[in-house]
């Protein structure tokens, strides 16, 4: 037991030092985990932790990751991530595992297996990180955060069902039977959980949720207990731990049992890189990473490739292009479930495994600083990007008509501000930059643009000069610093309104030269506060702010409009 915490607090003080460093250079601090992996790594400091400790934490930890990312997987977001993301998801596992499979069979000499687990492990990308590192620059309710999103569910369920055959199969089987045993196996096992998931879970929750402690030791059990019986059924525990939390997904608690679990994830999350830093002998290196870098070349530069071609046949700017091929550019914390199980079942070396983490460290680092840096990256690549676009995307009517305000974005909050725009009997137009929104506008005969308010070839056409009031609902800050500044060059008296998430954003907006910024965090509650100091304790009045509440949501509802799950910080 005392060997276990010396090991542990090795990790730990290891992972803290190297990531204060790491932070001190204002760099990710993935990276730094991930370093922190390599240097205590049993090859080059002999007290380092055992293989068994090690694989005790790996596997604890990645089961508890995909309980977290299965809390956000809600089959419900399956019907709004639309056809787009299914199709450019598809798309991009069936080439880049075509890609895969053929550079390791012919050019580095890989046997048929090995070369089908290369495939796999590389047509996925990583769930945890893209939404980690998303979350932390406030766009997953940006376009491209909610198409890079859509996509890793459709790449989810892929993996779900890759877990489920290779994990049921033995080394000297029949493949194919035992992936068809598998799969009616693991069918009828989804089916019985969804069952019990629909008609019993939610009462288990209703009545544990009164207590939060009882509730966060619900949710854990009910991770363990699912997980342990995928294992028993010869499938993998993090296979169950995915599912457990998917069951969960649908309650009214899923959120609070995911801000409950919050810290464990974050503590795994850390242990997860450090291991995957670890898996990396330097000994070993010489001989794995030409290989590891041409499989890298196929992550960071073919897969965003396809996934721009893709994107811009279904009608997409290249400036989402772009920002969904960059986000996606890694490999899958689901790549090493694959291969830890390729090796278990006796179908690949542990060279491969070596070599495909050696992928994933440089895939997950270059990824991370190409997610951080996406802007800056778009802005010296835009001219060229242009050949991602659909050519009618690029060539725009004419715009003739002057417009007394525009409307940058719509969404939830443009819904409202629309309405107020007609109220006053102003001339407006729409501009977004999502093609299902321009076709539903345009059904519905509103004046509308398809163009992305970061492109400045846009800005240049748009009537800005007479314009009266300009409203971005984009959650994009660079966007929004880049139409005030273009807004008041030609036109210093127009109003302004833009949105920000933090504080910090807001001011700087404001000393761009915004008129306002909307705030949506901070509105809400001001709302409430005029609302109880004006109607103090009178209970028609409540009654019936209710029922004018109740008539715009049911409105927003009949249009798709549905708030986003927040996850707490």
């Amino acid at each position: 037991m005392e060997q276990i915490f010396i090991q542990l607090a090795l990790i730990l003080i290891v992972a803290f030092v190297v990531s204060a460093i790491i932070r001190a250079f204002k760099q990710p601090l993935i990276i730094g985990y991930i370093i922190a992996g390599i240097i205590i790594s049993p090859f080059i400091l002999k007290l380092g932790p055992s293989k068994e400790i090690i694989s005790i934490f790996s596997d604890l930890g990645i089961a508890l990751l995909l309980f977290i990312v299965g809390l956000h997987l809600n089959p419900k977001i399956i019907k709004q991530i639309g056809l787009s993301a299914m199709f450019i998801g598809i798309a991009q596992m069936a080439l880049t595992f075509a890609a895969g499979f053929l550079v390791s069979w012919s050019l580095l000499g890989f046997g048929t297996i090995a070369s089908v687990y290369v495939g796999i492990a590389l047509m996925f990308s990583s769930t945890i990180i893209t939404m980690k590192l998303l979350s932390d620059k406030g766009q997953l309710d940006s376009l491209f955060g909610k198409m890079a999103i859509g996509i890793l569910i459709i790449q989810d369920i892929v993996a779900v069902a890759c877990l489920m055959v290779i994990s049921s199969v033995s080394s000297g089987g029949n493949l194919g039977a035992m992936a068809l045993r598998s799969l009616i196996s693991g069918a009828g096992l989804i089916i019985v959980l969804g069952l019990f998931g629909y008609l019993v879970l939610p009462r288990m929750t209703k009545g544990v949720a009164k207590s939060q402690e009882l509730l966060f030791l619900f949710a854990i059990s009910w991770c363990f207990v699912v997980a342990a019986l995928f294992s028993f059924f010869g499938f993998s525990i993090e296979i169950g731990a995915l599912l457990a939390g998917v069951l969960l997904s649908v309650s009214p608690y899923a959120t609070e049992i995911s801000s409950k679990i919050r810290p464990l994830r974050d503590f795994f999350l850390i242990i997860f890189f450090i291991i995957l830093g670890l898996n990396v002998q330097i000994s070993g290196i010489g001989r794995v990473i030409v290989n590891a870098v041409i499989l890298s070349a196929i992550v960071l530069i073919l897969k965003p490739l396809v996934l721009m071609i893709f994107m811009g046949i279904a009608g997409y700017t290249k400036r989402n292009n772009f920002l969904v091929g960059t986000t996606l550019a890694q490999i899958s914390e689901f790549s090493l479930i694959v291969l830890a199980l390729g090796v278990s079942m006796g179908h690949i070396t542990s060279d491969l495994v070596m070599t495909l983490t050696l992928t994933g460290i440089i895939t997950i680092t270059l990824s991370t600083y190409m997610i951080m840096y996406s802007q800056k990256l778009y802005s010296r690549f835009a001219g060229f990007l242009t050949i991602f676009e659909k050519r009618g995307v690029r060539e725009r009517k004419q715009i003739t008509k002057k417009y007394d305000a525009i409307l940058f974005g719509y969404n939830r909050i443009g819904f409202s501000i629309l309405r107020s725009l007609k109220k006053i009997h102003k001339k407006y137009l729409v501009v977004d930059f999502n093609p299902d929104v321009i076709e539903n506008l345009t059904k519905l005969r509103v004046p509308c643009l398809y163009g992305d308010s970061y492109d400045t070839d846009l800005l240049d056409e748009l009537p800005l000069d007479k314009l009266e009031l300009a409203v971005s609902t984009i959650p994009d800050q660079e966007t929004n610093m880049l139409l005030i500044e273009t807004i008041r060059i030609v036109n210093p008296n127009a109003i302004i309104i833009v949105m920000a998430h933090q504080i910090e954003e807001a001011l700087e907006l404001y000393r761009k030269g915004a008129s306002y910024v909307l705030t949506p965090h901070f509105l809400g509650g001001e709302y409430v506060a005029k609302m109880i100091a004006q109607d103090k304790t009178k209970k028609n009045d409540y009654d019936e702010e209710k029922q004018k509440h109740i008539k715009m949501l049911i409105e927003r509802l009949k249009k798709g409009q549905e708030h986003p799950r927040v996850e707490r910080n």
